[in-house]
Protein backbone atom coordinates (compact mmCIF):
# COMPACT_ATOMS: atom_id res chain seq x y z
CA UNK A 1 0.00 0.00 0.00
CA UNK A 2 1.29 3.44 -0.88
CA UNK A 3 1.92 6.05 1.80
CA UNK A 4 -0.26 8.41 -0.23
CA UNK A 5 -3.25 6.04 -0.09
CA UNK A 6 -2.75 5.40 3.64
CA UNK A 7 -2.83 9.15 4.28
CA UNK A 8 -6.10 9.37 2.32
CA UNK A 9 -7.88 6.89 4.56
CA UNK A 10 -6.56 7.92 7.98
CA UNK A 11 -5.25 11.04 9.71
CA UNK A 12 -3.27 9.41 12.51
CA UNK A 13 -3.14 12.52 14.68
CA UNK A 14 -6.85 13.29 14.32
CA UNK A 15 -7.77 9.69 15.13
CA UNK A 16 -5.49 9.73 18.18
CA UNK A 17 -7.15 12.93 19.42
CA UNK A 18 -10.59 11.35 18.97
CA UNK A 19 -9.60 8.15 20.80
CA UNK A 20 -8.04 10.12 23.63
CA UNK A 21 -11.22 12.14 24.10
CA UNK A 22 -13.46 9.05 23.99
CA UNK A 23 -11.33 6.30 25.55
CA UNK A 24 -8.75 8.18 27.61
CA UNK A 25 -5.03 8.78 27.05
CA UNK A 26 -2.52 5.95 26.52
CA UNK A 27 1.22 5.64 26.03
CA UNK A 28 1.11 3.16 23.13
CA UNK A 29 -0.61 3.93 19.81
CA UNK A 30 -0.10 2.14 16.51
CA UNK A 31 -2.20 1.83 13.38
CA UNK A 32 -1.99 -0.43 10.33
CA UNK A 33 -4.10 -1.06 7.23
CA UNK A 34 -5.74 -4.48 6.91
CA UNK A 35 -5.84 -5.22 3.19
CA UNK A 36 -7.66 -8.56 3.02
CA UNK A 37 -11.10 -7.08 2.40
CA UNK A 38 -12.21 -5.52 -0.88
CA UNK A 39 -14.97 -3.10 0.14
CA UNK A 40 -14.87 -0.88 3.23
CA UNK A 41 -11.44 -0.05 4.58
CA UNK A 42 -10.31 -1.77 7.78
CA UNK A 43 -7.66 -0.35 10.11
CA UNK A 44 -6.12 -2.20 13.07
CA UNK A 45 -5.38 0.10 16.00
CA UNK A 46 -3.41 -0.61 19.16
CA UNK A 47 -4.64 1.85 21.78
CA UNK A 48 -2.72 1.11 24.92
CA UNK A 49 -3.58 -2.46 25.85
CA UNK A 50 -6.68 -2.53 23.65
CA UNK A 51 -6.74 -4.04 20.17
CA UNK A 52 -9.33 -2.19 18.13
CA UNK A 53 -10.63 -2.17 14.56
CA UNK A 54 -11.75 0.94 12.67
CA UNK A 55 -14.11 0.55 9.70
CA UNK A 56 -14.55 3.38 7.22
CA UNK A 57 -15.72 3.66 3.59
CA UNK A 58 -13.20 3.94 0.77
CA UNK A 59 -12.24 7.42 -0.44
CA UNK A 60 -13.91 8.99 -3.43
CA UNK A 61 -17.44 8.85 -4.80
CA UNK A 62 -19.26 5.58 -4.15
CA UNK A 63 -22.67 4.25 -5.14
CA UNK A 64 -25.44 5.19 -2.72
CA UNK A 65 -25.61 2.96 0.41
CA UNK A 66 -22.83 0.67 -0.83
CA UNK A 67 -20.52 1.45 2.11
CA UNK A 68 -22.85 2.43 4.97
CA UNK A 69 -20.60 1.83 7.97
CA UNK A 70 -22.95 3.38 10.53
CA UNK A 71 -25.65 0.95 9.44
CA UNK A 72 -23.12 -1.82 10.00
CA UNK A 73 -22.42 -0.48 13.50
CA UNK A 74 -26.12 -0.11 14.31
CA UNK A 75 -26.99 -3.73 13.57
CA UNK A 76 -23.94 -5.16 15.36
CA UNK A 77 -24.64 -2.95 18.37
CA UNK A 78 -28.26 -4.15 18.48
CA UNK A 79 -27.12 -7.79 18.35
CA UNK A 80 -24.64 -7.57 21.25
CA UNK A 81 -26.90 -9.50 23.66
CA UNK A 82 -28.34 -11.91 21.08
CA UNK A 83 -27.19 -15.39 20.07
CA UNK A 84 -25.62 -13.94 16.91
CA UNK A 85 -21.82 -13.96 17.05
CA UNK A 86 -20.78 -10.34 16.50
CA UNK A 87 -17.64 -8.50 17.65
CA UNK A 88 -18.02 -6.16 20.65
CA UNK A 89 -18.87 -2.64 19.45
CA UNK A 90 -17.04 0.38 20.92
CA UNK A 91 -17.75 3.71 19.17
CA UNK A 92 -19.52 5.23 16.17
CA UNK A 93 -18.46 8.60 14.77
CA UNK A 94 -20.35 10.92 12.41
CA UNK A 95 -17.86 13.78 12.84
CA UNK A 96 -16.14 14.10 9.45
CA UNK A 97 -13.42 16.31 10.90
CA UNK A 98 -11.73 13.15 12.22
CA UNK A 99 -11.34 10.99 9.08
CA UNK A 100 -13.42 12.87 6.53
CA UNK A 101 -16.21 10.31 6.72
CA UNK A 102 -18.38 8.27 9.07
CA UNK A 103 -16.59 5.40 10.82
CA UNK A 104 -16.96 3.06 13.75
CA UNK A 105 -14.76 1.16 16.16
CA UNK A 106 -15.05 -2.40 17.46
CA UNK A 107 -12.92 -4.74 19.55
CA UNK A 108 -10.56 -6.98 17.60
CA UNK A 109 -11.43 -10.67 17.94
CA UNK A 110 -8.77 -13.42 17.98
CA UNK A 111 -8.97 -16.27 15.51
CA UNK A 112 -8.66 -17.23 11.85
CA UNK A 113 -10.61 -16.22 8.77
CA UNK A 114 -10.61 -19.06 6.22
CA UNK A 115 -9.93 -17.05 3.10
CA UNK A 116 -7.34 -18.84 0.95
CA UNK A 117 -6.89 -22.14 2.79
CA UNK A 118 -7.76 -24.03 5.96
CA UNK A 119 -5.65 -23.76 9.14
CA UNK A 120 -3.54 -26.85 9.68
CA UNK A 121 -5.51 -27.65 12.85
CA UNK A 122 -8.68 -28.07 10.75
CA UNK A 123 -7.10 -30.44 8.19
CA UNK A 124 -9.07 -33.52 9.23
CA UNK A 125 -12.41 -34.74 7.86
CA UNK A 126 -14.36 -34.29 11.12
CA UNK A 127 -13.08 -30.73 11.56
CA UNK A 128 -13.80 -29.93 7.92
CA UNK A 129 -17.35 -31.18 8.35
CA UNK A 130 -17.70 -28.97 11.41
CA UNK A 131 -16.49 -25.90 9.50
CA UNK A 132 -19.45 -26.24 7.15
CA UNK A 133 -21.86 -26.95 9.99
CA UNK A 134 -20.72 -23.93 11.99
CA UNK A 135 -21.03 -21.73 8.91
CA UNK A 136 -24.64 -22.82 8.39
CA UNK A 137 -25.48 -22.62 12.09
CA UNK A 138 -24.20 -19.04 12.25
CA UNK A 139 -26.52 -18.09 9.39
CA UNK A 140 -29.45 -19.91 10.98
CA UNK A 141 -28.86 -17.93 14.20
CA UNK A 142 -29.06 -14.65 12.27
CA UNK A 143 -32.29 -15.69 10.57
CA UNK A 144 -33.80 -16.74 13.94
CA UNK A 145 -33.32 -13.31 15.57
CA UNK A 146 -36.45 -11.62 16.86
CA UNK A 147 -35.57 -8.38 15.12
CA UNK A 148 -38.38 -6.46 16.82
CA UNK A 149 -37.13 -7.50 20.26
CA UNK A 150 -33.55 -6.32 19.62
CA UNK A 151 -34.70 -2.96 18.28
CA UNK A 152 -34.35 -3.60 14.56
CA UNK A 153 -38.03 -3.54 13.68
CA UNK A 154 -37.54 -0.40 11.58
CA UNK A 155 -34.27 -1.61 10.09
CA UNK A 156 -35.65 -2.35 6.64
CA UNK A 157 -38.70 -2.80 4.44
CA UNK A 158 -39.03 -6.55 3.98
CA UNK A 159 -42.02 -6.43 1.62
CA UNK A 160 -40.67 -6.45 -1.91
CA UNK A 161 -37.11 -7.03 -0.70
CA UNK A 162 -36.18 -9.62 -3.34
CA UNK A 163 -37.49 -7.48 -6.20
CA UNK A 164 -35.56 -4.51 -4.82
CA UNK A 165 -32.39 -6.59 -4.68
CA UNK A 166 -32.59 -7.15 -8.43
CA UNK A 167 -33.44 -3.50 -9.05
CA UNK A 168 -30.79 -2.15 -6.69
CA UNK A 169 -27.94 -4.22 -8.08
CA UNK A 170 -29.03 -3.36 -11.60
CA UNK A 171 -28.74 0.30 -10.58
CA UNK A 172 -25.31 -0.32 -9.04
CA UNK A 173 -24.18 -1.88 -12.31
CA UNK A 174 -25.60 1.02 -14.29
CA UNK A 175 -23.74 3.45 -12.01
CA UNK A 176 -20.48 1.61 -12.68
CA UNK A 177 -21.15 1.26 -16.42
CA UNK A 178 -21.25 5.06 -16.70
CA UNK A 179 -17.45 4.91 -16.51
CA UNK A 180 -16.44 1.31 -17.25
CA UNK A 181 -18.31 1.00 -20.55
CA UNK A 182 -15.67 3.23 -22.08
CA UNK A 183 -13.20 0.37 -21.48
CA UNK A 184 -15.40 -2.61 -22.42
CA UNK A 185 -19.02 -3.82 -22.39
CA UNK A 186 -20.55 -6.82 -20.57
CA UNK A 187 -23.74 -7.56 -22.57
CA UNK A 188 -24.43 -10.88 -20.79
CA UNK A 189 -25.27 -8.97 -17.63
CA UNK A 190 -28.28 -7.42 -19.35
CA UNK A 191 -29.54 -10.94 -20.15
CA UNK A 192 -29.07 -11.96 -16.51
CA UNK A 193 -30.79 -8.77 -15.39
CA UNK A 194 -33.82 -9.59 -17.54
CA UNK A 195 -34.03 -13.23 -16.35
CA UNK A 196 -33.79 -12.27 -12.67
CA UNK A 197 -36.47 -9.61 -13.12
CA UNK A 198 -38.83 -12.09 -14.76
CA UNK A 199 -38.17 -14.97 -12.33
CA UNK A 200 -38.19 -13.31 -8.90
CA UNK A 201 -39.85 -15.69 -6.39
CA UNK A 202 -41.95 -14.86 -3.36
CA UNK A 203 -40.02 -14.79 -0.08
CA UNK A 204 -40.78 -17.74 2.24
CA UNK A 205 -40.77 -15.37 5.23
CA UNK A 206 -38.97 -12.23 6.44
CA UNK A 207 -35.94 -12.30 8.72
CA UNK A 208 -32.90 -10.27 9.58
CA UNK A 209 -30.63 -10.62 6.52
CA UNK A 210 -26.85 -10.28 6.93
CA UNK A 211 -26.24 -9.30 3.31
CA UNK A 212 -22.68 -10.63 2.89
CA UNK A 213 -22.63 -13.95 4.73
CA UNK A 214 -19.90 -16.28 3.48
CA UNK A 215 -16.99 -18.32 4.76
CA UNK A 216 -14.41 -15.52 4.71
CA UNK A 217 -16.71 -13.12 6.57
CA UNK A 218 -16.74 -15.27 9.70
CA UNK A 219 -13.89 -15.89 12.13
CA UNK A 220 -13.11 -19.25 13.71
CA UNK A 221 -11.66 -19.13 17.20
CA UNK A 222 -8.29 -20.65 18.19
CA UNK A 223 -8.20 -24.38 18.82
CA UNK A 224 -10.53 -27.19 17.83
CA UNK A 225 -13.23 -28.17 17.17
CA UNK A 226 -13.86 -25.34 14.69
CA UNK A 227 -16.13 -22.71 16.26
CA UNK A 228 -17.33 -19.47 14.69
CA UNK A 229 -16.61 -16.62 17.13
CA UNK A 230 -17.51 -13.56 15.01
CA UNK A 231 -19.47 -12.58 11.91
CA UNK A 232 -18.13 -9.54 10.04
CA UNK A 233 -19.19 -7.15 7.25
CA UNK A 234 -22.75 -6.15 8.14
CA UNK A 235 -22.89 -3.09 5.88
CA UNK A 236 -25.56 -4.64 3.61
CA UNK A 237 -27.72 -6.06 6.41
CA UNK A 238 -31.45 -5.38 6.47
CA UNK A 239 -34.80 -7.14 6.86
CA UNK A 240 -35.83 -9.35 3.99
CA UNK A 241 -35.68 -12.76 2.33
CA UNK A 242 -33.32 -15.16 4.15
CA UNK A 243 -32.78 -17.28 1.04
CA UNK A 244 -30.91 -14.38 -0.57
CA UNK A 245 -28.34 -14.80 2.23
CA UNK A 246 -28.23 -18.56 1.72
CA UNK A 247 -27.79 -18.26 -2.04
CA UNK A 248 -24.92 -15.80 -1.49
CA UNK A 249 -23.18 -18.17 0.93
CA UNK A 250 -23.62 -21.10 -1.45
CA UNK A 251 -22.21 -19.17 -4.41
CA UNK A 252 -18.85 -19.02 -2.60
CA UNK A 253 -18.85 -22.68 -1.54
CA UNK A 254 -17.16 -24.71 -4.27
CA UNK A 255 -18.21 -28.28 -5.02
CA UNK A 256 -15.97 -30.92 -6.58
CA UNK A 257 -18.31 -31.14 -9.59
CA UNK A 258 -17.99 -27.42 -10.40
CA UNK A 259 -15.90 -26.01 -13.26
CA UNK A 260 -12.74 -24.19 -12.30
CA UNK A 261 -13.46 -20.75 -10.84
CA UNK A 262 -12.85 -17.66 -12.97
CA UNK A 263 -9.15 -16.84 -13.07
CA UNK A 264 -9.47 -13.07 -12.66
CA UNK A 265 -11.48 -13.51 -9.46
CA UNK A 266 -9.63 -16.51 -8.06
CA UNK A 267 -8.88 -14.57 -4.86
CA UNK A 268 -12.65 -14.52 -4.25
CA UNK A 269 -13.09 -18.21 -4.95
CA UNK A 270 -11.21 -20.47 -2.57
CA UNK A 271 -11.69 -24.14 -3.50
CA UNK A 272 -10.22 -25.92 -0.47
CA UNK A 273 -13.75 -26.91 0.59
CA UNK A 274 -13.71 -29.53 -2.18
CA UNK A 275 -11.35 -31.62 0.01
CA UNK A 276 -12.45 -34.76 1.81
CA UNK A 277 -14.75 -34.09 4.74
CA UNK A 278 -16.20 -30.72 3.75
CA UNK A 279 -19.97 -30.79 3.19
CA UNK A 280 -21.34 -30.36 -0.31
CA UNK A 281 -23.62 -27.44 -1.13
CA UNK A 282 -26.56 -29.84 -0.99
CA UNK A 283 -25.55 -30.94 2.51
CA UNK A 284 -25.27 -27.32 3.63
CA UNK A 285 -28.78 -26.70 2.34
CA UNK A 286 -30.13 -29.75 4.16
CA UNK A 287 -28.62 -28.58 7.45
CA UNK A 288 -29.99 -25.07 6.92
CA UNK A 289 -33.48 -26.40 6.25
CA UNK A 290 -33.30 -28.61 9.36
CA UNK A 291 -32.08 -25.74 11.55
CA UNK A 292 -34.53 -23.10 10.32
CA UNK A 293 -37.57 -24.94 9.00
CA UNK A 294 -37.27 -22.86 5.83
CA UNK A 295 -37.35 -24.72 2.50
CA UNK A 296 -34.70 -23.67 -0.01
CA UNK A 297 -36.56 -23.42 -3.31
CA UNK A 298 -35.67 -21.56 -6.53
CA UNK A 299 -31.96 -22.34 -6.21
CA UNK A 300 -31.08 -21.11 -9.70
CA UNK A 301 -32.54 -17.70 -8.93
CA UNK A 302 -30.78 -17.25 -5.61
CA UNK A 303 -27.35 -18.38 -6.77
CA UNK A 304 -27.61 -16.47 -10.06
CA UNK A 305 -28.63 -13.36 -8.09
CA UNK A 306 -25.58 -13.88 -5.87
CA UNK A 307 -23.19 -14.01 -8.83
CA UNK A 308 -24.97 -11.04 -10.42
CA UNK A 309 -24.44 -9.05 -7.22
CA UNK A 310 -20.79 -10.08 -7.17
CA UNK A 311 -20.49 -8.87 -10.75
CA UNK A 312 -22.05 -5.60 -9.63
CA UNK A 313 -19.49 -5.26 -6.85
CA UNK A 314 -16.72 -6.09 -9.30
CA UNK A 315 -17.90 -3.46 -11.74
CA UNK A 316 -18.00 -0.85 -8.97
CA UNK A 317 -14.48 -1.91 -8.01
CA UNK A 318 -13.41 -1.45 -11.63
CA UNK A 319 -14.94 2.03 -11.78
CA UNK A 320 -13.15 3.02 -8.57
CA UNK A 321 -9.88 1.76 -10.05
CA UNK A 322 -10.41 3.72 -13.27
CA UNK A 323 -11.12 6.86 -11.25
CA UNK A 324 -8.02 6.43 -9.09
CA UNK A 325 -9.99 5.85 -5.89
CA UNK A 326 -8.59 2.45 -4.90
CA UNK A 327 -5.28 0.82 -4.09
CA UNK A 328 -6.47 -2.80 -4.29
CA UNK A 329 -4.73 -5.05 -6.87
CA UNK A 330 -8.00 -6.96 -7.38
CA UNK A 331 -9.79 -3.96 -8.87
CA UNK A 332 -8.06 -3.71 -12.28
CA UNK A 333 -8.57 -7.46 -12.74
CA UNK A 334 -12.31 -6.81 -12.85
CA UNK A 335 -11.90 -5.76 -16.49
CA UNK A 336 -11.96 -9.50 -17.30
CA UNK A 337 -13.32 -10.75 -13.98
CA UNK A 338 -16.79 -9.27 -14.35
CA UNK A 339 -17.35 -10.82 -17.81
CA UNK A 340 -16.29 -14.18 -16.31
CA UNK A 341 -18.81 -13.73 -13.50
CA UNK A 342 -21.49 -12.89 -16.05
CA UNK A 343 -20.76 -16.17 -17.83
CA UNK A 344 -21.04 -18.03 -14.52
CA UNK A 345 -24.45 -16.47 -13.80
CA UNK A 346 -25.62 -17.63 -17.22
CA UNK A 347 -24.36 -21.18 -16.48
CA UNK A 348 -26.34 -21.28 -13.23
CA UNK A 349 -29.49 -19.98 -14.93
CA UNK A 350 -29.17 -22.59 -17.68
CA UNK A 351 -28.65 -25.42 -15.17
CA UNK A 352 -25.03 -26.04 -16.14
CA UNK A 353 -23.75 -25.41 -12.59
CA UNK A 354 -26.30 -27.26 -10.43
CA UNK A 355 -26.66 -27.23 -6.66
Amino acid sequence: MSDEYFSRIVDEDALADYFESELGPVDEYDISHHQEGHSNETLFVEWGDRDLVVRRPPPGEVADTAHDVLREFHVMDALQDSQVRVPPTVLACEDHSVLGCDFYVMERVAGDVLRDDEPERFAAPDHRKRVGEELVDGLAEIHAVDYEAVGLGEFGYPDGFTERQVKRWSEQLTWAFDVTSEEREVPELYDVMEWLTENTPEAPEHTLVQGDYKLDNVMFGPGTPPTVVAVFDWELSTLGNPLVDLGWMLSYWWDGKDPAPPQATDSLNATFMTREGYPTRQELVERYEAKTGIDYEHDRFYRALAVYKLAGLGEMFFRRYLEGNADDPLYPRMETGVPELAERAVRIIEGDEPL
